[in-house]
């Protein structure tokens, strides 16, 4: 358990203040800067502004995979089309249509080397087939072991964390808190005012 829970530290510590601290003559400053390489993702939602810290060192596959659906514009449009109350809110696979997006090739589940599914982390949405993957993803609201890594097994593959909402946690919850509808499936419960994905980019 260390190691998975240790990432889940690092976006806690205050960049901002780290920033402030480096001195480039000190070798160990060098690799704090590198540790805030990790990319960093805004979704602007028509309900504010979300921003995630992903983690490539931990899930260079997944992160990876994100990465191009995010400089690809794949997101923008898509709408949040899924909300479980005390669970997750889920997106990036529907239009405002409810049409679903054509994806690039299923990725394979780094669950198994990735981070815990605990609360504000974003973690990949795939069907009952381990390496299903593709643009869906969610974040979860509470911590969810049940979605884990917890062995060789169909119901331990898991569900692979990737980053951390690192701002904007305030805006899931609003999101989660939303009056919902049900839908036939594939949706659930969706919010009756759609949230949608109006701009999606890496920070810089």
């Amino acid at each position: 358990a260390k190691p998975e829970a240790k990432p889940e530290a690092k976006p806690e510590a205050k960049p901002e203040a780290k920033a402030t601290e480096t001195k480039e003559e000190k070798p160990l400053t060098e690799e704090k800067k590198v540790e805030k390489k990790n990319p960093v993702v805004v979704f602007e939602t028509t309900k504010g502004n979300i921003k995630l810290e992903l983690y490539p060192e931990k899930t260079p596959v997944t992160v990876e995979n994100f990465l191009r659906y995010v400089k690809d514009g794949f997101f923008e449009g898509t709408i949040v089309h899924r909300v479980v109350p005390n669970f997750v809110i889920q997106g990036g696979g529907f239009g405002e249509d409810l049409q679903r997006k054509n994806t690039l090739p299923p990725i394979q589940n780094e669950a198994a080397k990735g981070i815990k599914n605990l609360r504000g982390t974003i973690s990949m949405a795939r069907t009952p087939a381990r390496d299903s993957a593709t643009s869906q993803f969610f974040i979860s609201l509470v911590d969810n072991p049940v979605l884990d890594y917890r062995g060789e097994i169909p119901e331990g593959w898991g569900y692979a964390a990737f980053g951390k909402v690192i701002e904007g946690m305030d805006v899931v919850d609003a999101i989660a808190a939303l009056p919902r509808e049900r839908l036939a499936p594939p949706f659930g419960e969706i919010t009756k005012e759609r949230v949608v994905f109006k701009k999606v980019y890496i920070e810089e």
